[in-house]
């Protein structure tokens, strides 16, 4: 005798039922993991950015040590800074105090360039420096150094940015205080 077999078997459509189930947690479980797991690689990325820019910038804190060393070993023997100085006809007193002036420039450039200031900060940083007549000297006679450097690198906006602080300061000595040049417009 043949067995019937009823079209809707209930224990066969619960069984699949939870079959269903079962297949759509482990679905939404590896998905959720998957999720998981995008997401842990997303920070993982993310913090890697971080580490590689925190690096940068200790390498150019390194490397602003390394020539800052070099500096003041060249301002404190003039044999050396004769080596160091592209500029003729100065006295080693003068050579000291192009070499200084260039010094202090690039700390500042080093401050924005790590974060220490915002462009404003360092726009008043340069402004102040910019007021001393050594450093107005330094930048005149160096002319020739930034020539060369883009239009839109870091460096050549902040050429321009000082040349400009330079103008404003030669039209208006007693406004030397406010800030004209902002981040766009200097590049």
């Amino acid at each position: 005798m043949a067995t019937q077999t009823p079209a809707v078997d209930c224990s066969r459509i619960g069984s699949a039922v939870e079959a269903g189930r079962g297949l759509m947690r482990a679905l939404f479980t590896w998905g959720a993991g998957r999720r998981r797991r995008q997401e842990l690689l997303l920070a993982l990325v993310d913090q890697l950015g971080r580490l590689a820019e925190e690096m940068h910038r200790a390498n150019l804190i390194q490397f602003h040590q390394m020539i800052t060393g070099q500096l003041d070993r060249a301002i404190d023997d003039p044999a050396l800074a004769a080596v160091l100085s592209t500029l003729d006809d100065l006295s080693d007193g003068e050579r000291r105090q192009m070499l200084f002036a260039n010094r202090e420039y690039a700390t500042n450039v080093l401050a924005y360039r790590v974060g220490m200031y915002d462009w404003g900060e360092l726009l008043g940083a340069l402004r102040v420096l910019c007021r001393n007549g050594v450093f107005a000297t330094y930048w005149r006679r160096t002319v020739e150094h930034r020539l060369s450097l883009p239009d839109d690198s870091l460096e050549g906006r902040i050429a321009k940015a000082v040349d400009a602080v330079l103008e404003e300061l030669d039209e208006d000595p007693d406004e030397w205080w406010v800030v004209g040049l902002s981040e766009e417009s200097s590049g």
